[in-house]
């Protein structure tokens, strides 16, 4: 589903990327571990067609990234800390503007359904500007699944989070591990970082330094592995969640 091949991206004169390999196949969840600087909110921007690769060549679905952005942009959903909603409107203006963006039928429905989801129905005729930063990343996962997409891209969808929300984005989560979506997500928190995933990588220096299946870590060697490639620790201890029941691919 994703295919990244020696990708690279430079600010300016200096290297974020420096030749990511990393393919994802369609179902599978990936969890993107690393340290602050390491690349991992420029990866998922370039994935979600929000930023442009200085070389190399990214895949979504077999679409060549940038040339078929558009196309792309019709099966992904992106999650990020900054909710990137329309303040001014309500929920549900918010939710039935990216439904006519997407050509959404049976809009209604699907809208009632997203807003049920994230505990917000009886909120939807409130205007965002007076929600709060839980409630507002609330709506960014319903408007990020609203279109069922194939790709869901998570850039630290748990900062900033209240104990709820948190909550609900882990229940979101979960279902749409279940159904057999492609998930992208980046975290420092390892727990909900491994909750819900099937691999794992660490981002380090700008590279893929590290992958592997979930079911092949264990809390000693993965910690050391961590503090190799990174140069950071992992403090108070590790409790790995016990691994998630995933569905089928597609």
């Amino acid at each position: 589903m994703i295919q990244v091949q020696q990708l690279v991206k430079n600010f300016g004169p200096h290297p974020v990327l420096r030749g990511v390999d990393l393919h994802i196949r369609a179902g599978e969840f990936l969890t993107l571990l690393g340290s602050n600087g390491a690349g991992k909110t420029t990866l998922l921007r370039i994935l979600a067609t929000l930023s442009r690769p200085s070389a190399g060549e990214v895949r979504i679905g077999g679409w060549l990234l940038p040339q078929s952005a558009e196309r792309v942009r019709a099966h992904l959903g992106f999650i990020s800390h900054r909710p990137l909603l329309y303040t001014e409107l309500t929920a549900e203006e918010n939710l039935r503007f990216f439904a006519r963006m997407y050509g959404l039928p049976a809009a209604d429905e699907r809208i009632a359904e997203v807003l049920r989801l994230v505990g917000l129905s009886r909120r939807r005729n409130d205007p965002v500007g007076d929600f709060s930063r839980g409630m507002q990343q609330r709506l960014t996962i319903a408007r990020a699944i609203l279109h069922r997409p194939d790709v869901l891209l998570l850039d630290e969808p748990f900062t900033g989070l209240d104990q709820e929300a948190a909550a609900m984005l882990s229940k979101v989560l979960g279902a749409v591990a279940m159904a057999g979506r492609t998930v992208v997500m980046t975290t420092h928190n390892l727990v909900q970082g491994l909750a819900h995933c099937n691999r794992v990588a660490i981002l380090s220096r700008g590279n893929i330094a590290f992958q592997a299946g979930r079911e092949e870590l264990d809390p000693g060697s993965f910690a050391q592995t961590y503090a190799r490639v990174t140069g950071q620790s992992l403090t108070g201890g590790i409790k790995f969640p016990p691994l998630p029941e995933l569905g089928e691919g597609g």
